[in-house]
């Protein structure tokens, strides 16, 4: 069998006059060439592509009962792919094994093969029964990167002409441009398929940042926190997230949604006090083209890009009275028009609010709308301020100093007089004070240790001096003046409980809590809190 062929040109017709029968195929073979190559490089999807190239092969070539088989990686067979026989019966799947039939003797070498008349071959299976025994038959093996990776075989619909080593060609030629295309799709499929392999670790990635079990407190109200959050993170409710600035309310909010069925989708966030009500109305809603001066094209809102997923409206409470109107809409008929627009667009998110502000007093001054109220208030989360949980406080603080020796890349750690120093601090802040302070004295410590003389807080809650007392104590807060030095015990003794420490302050102070909360650089609240925590025992004098 010889392997490579020349088609006749034009000029090359046999002598003897009559029709030149090479010129005609010539030319018929050509013009189903450029058709096959169109069909391939229409689409990516390779089955529906194969298909189309079987039936230019059969309607513009000549060449019926196309067969394409692929080669399974893993078990080594040949498993027919398409079929293109639209004169006879559908053909039942098959599969060959190398030298099982004339498809399977490719396997065991790669080759052309070209038969005069099927049935006159021995090992012709006619396995699927579609193919004419009388009739010519051509095979050619599918190469990707010199590796075989599937058969092509048709029929010629006539009985062998004289031409068949001409057909034989064509074929080959169509088996190389399905090679390449082959290759092509093996590309894209195994793009996409790191493309989602990627996705999907960093969905796992997202919800394990994310993960309820990870987030930190274990104080009893929030851990009842994450209960209710975990729980509505199932549903599609509308949820409202009340809490002081630095709750960490975001986190939250985050956590419910990469927690629920819509976490395949996106968690869109808008700030609504960061933008006036013009710019606001632009953001959610989006606007067409001309809209207004600068809107040089159609631009989709946030509600649009939170479709299918979940839309987080922070400090929803700063909103004007205008504005609430036209958010009450979408959240009861989940359609808007964009600026500009007329067209109704319908959306399906999911609304997760959040707010610092008492909404029930602004309802009652007449600043919130109470029907939006409601529509808010569904289902609501109250984060308590870390001063509320200040058992929490040694946890928040050893994940914050993780993160931050994370990005200066070295162990950070805390002493325990540095532990008692943030304890004693009322955070106004909250957790984001926490961490502006834990990274405030990260960045002064040397050896990565952090000791109570880098707790610092701000200018307004120090003393004006800035000293510390005599005694190695924290410094006290406001203005107020320094306690006298302590004689008889060192407060900054490590070795001290936090209940011993608050007792020789008491003692020092002749139990006046106001004095001794100045010793220990704390509020009178915060060292009542204290002696009614500790089970201390006032003495009355």
């Amino acid at each position: 069998m010889q392997e490579h062929h020349t088609i006749h040109s034009a000029d090359e017709c046999p002598p003897g006059g009559g029709f030149c029968r090479t010129h005609e195929l010539n030319i018929l073979l050509l013009s189903a060439l450029y058709a096959v190559s169109r069909e391939l490089s229409r689409s990516l999807n390779f089955r529906e592509s194969l298909r189309e190239v079987l039936r230019v092969l059969h309607e513009e070539a000549g060449l019926a009962r196309g067969l394409i088989g692929v080669v399974d990686a893993e078990s080594g067979k040949l498993a027919v792919h398409t079929i293109y026989n639209p004169d006879g019966p559908d053909a039942d799947a098959a599969q060959y094994g190398p030298g099982e039939g004339i498809i399977g003797l490719i396997l065991e070498r790669p080759r052309s093969i070209k038969l005069s008349r099927v049935a006159d071959e021995p090992r012709f299976l006619n396995r699927m029964r579609i193919y004419e025994p009388e009739l010519p038959f051509i095979a050619v093996p599918i190469k990707v990167g010199g590796s075989l990776q599937g058969v092509l075989a048709v029929q010629p619909e006539a009985p062998e002409d004289g031409l068949l080593e001409e057909r034989a060609q064509f074929v080959e030629m169509v088996a190389n441009l399905i090679g390449q295309n082959l290759r092509l799709a093996m590309d894209v499929a195994q793009e996409k398929s790191s493309l989602l392999e990627e996705r999907d670790l960093l969905r796992r990635t997202v919800r394990h940042q994310h993960g309820f079990d990870s987030m930190v407190g274990h104080s009893a109200v929030m851990r009842r926190v994450f209960d209710q959050a975990r729980m509505v993170a199932k549903w599609n409710t509308t949820v409202l997230i009340r809490g002081e600035t630095g709750t960490g309310k975001e986190l939250i909010a985050n956590a419910i949604h990469y927690n629920s069925p819509r976490a395949r989708n996106m968690l869109v966030k808008l700030n609504c006090a960061a933008l006036p009500e013009n710019l606001l109305e632009s953001e959610l809603f989006g606007h067409e083209r001309g809209a207004f001066t600068g809107a040089v094209e159609a631009r989709k809102g946030r509600f649009e890009q939170a479709n299918g997923g979940t839309l987080f409206l922070d400090e929803i409470g700063e909103v004007s009275a205008a504005f609430q109107a036209k958010l009450l809409r979408i959240l009861q008929e989940g359609e808007f028009e964009r600026v500009g627009g007329s067209k109704t667009i319908k959306v399906d998110v999911r609304i997760i609010a959040a707010t610092h502000r008492d909404l029930e007093t602004a309802v009652e001054m007449g600043d919130f709308r109470e029907d939006l109220f409601y529509r808010l208030n569904v289902m609501p989360l109250f984060l308590p301020p870390l001063r509320e949980r200040i058992e929490d406080i040694p946890d928040i603080a050893r994940h914050l100093l993780g993160k931050i020796g994370n990005d200066q890349k070295r162990k950070l750690t805390l002493t325990d007089m540095a532990q008692r120093r943030l304890a004693s601090h009322d955070w106004p802040g909250n957790v984001r004070e926490l961490e502006n302070c834990l990274e405030r004295a990260a960045v002064l410590s040397e050896d990565g240790r952090i000791d109570v003389d880098l707790i610092r807080f701000p200018s307004s809650r120090e003393r004006s001096s800035g000293r510390p007392l005599r005694n190695g104590g924290p410094a006290p807060l406001g203005n107020m003046p320094p306690a006298p030095p302590a004689e008889e015990v060192d407060l900054a003794d490590p070795s001290l409980s936090e209940r011993e420490r608050v007792i020789a302050a008491l003692e020092q102070a002749g139990w006046v809590q106001a004095k001794a909360a100045r010793i220990l650089g704390m509020t009178p609240r915060q060292i009542a809190y204290r002696i009614q925590t500790l089970n201390i025992e006032v003495k009355q004098f």
